[in-house]
């Protein structure tokens, strides 16, 4: 750790980010499915989110656009532009967050229409991207909390892992968006 680093000046913030990682990762997933299985709860009359789904996907793209670049960046040992871009994907993976969250609070699920093998496909993509997302949040507010703590062997360690599930999800929820995209009411 360096003399300038907000863990160097306070070893207390090694406690209060890893809490905060282990709180959020258990937290935005379990909201995640308080939405998805008790929408009603937060419907709010005359909300218009009906444009939210094509930003979701304009989030996911640029959050994989960007982890890619973040990890050309460290590839070439360039950690100042590695930061940023991984910063960046997590800042619109956040606001990918915020933004899902909005609109399946005011909006059934779409069904999905199409028949045969392409729905076998879909299903495929949809129930691996579900799975995954739930474990992304925790590994990376853990990997960024690594990163934050100036634990960098570990947090390569564990960016081994998030970095291709991550650059997984954000890209299958780009396609499950453009498979269900036809189907939306």
């Amino acid at each position: 750790m360096t003399k300038n680093s907000p863990v160097a000046t306070n070893p207390g913030n090694f406690t209060k980010y890893k809490v905060l990682a282990a709180v959020l990762g258990i937290v935005v997933p379990v909201a995640v499915a308080v939405l998805y299985f008790f929408p009603e709860v937060f419907r709010i009359e005359g909300v218009q989110v009906k444009a939210l789904p094509a930003v979701n996907a304009v989030l996911n793209s640029l959050t994989a656009l960007l982890l890619m670049a973040g990890y050309y960046f460290i590839r070439r040992k360039d950690v100042a532009k590695h930061r940023a871009m991984m910063g960046s994907a997590f800042l619109m993976g956040s606001l990918f967050l915020v933004s899902y969250v909005a609109y399946h609070s005011q909006v059934t699920s779409t069904k999905f229409g199409g028949e045969g093998l392409i729905r076998s496909i879909y299903y495929f993509v949809l129930i691996t991207h579900i799975l995954l997302a739930a474990i992304t949040v925790a590994l990376v507010l853990f990997t960024l909390y690594f990163a934050l703590t100036e634990q960098f062997e570990k947090h390569r360690r564990i960016a081994r892992w998030t970095y291709p599930i991550w650059l997984y999800v954000s890209v299958t929820g780009v396609v499950v968006y453009f498979m269900i995209r036809p189907y939306y009411t």
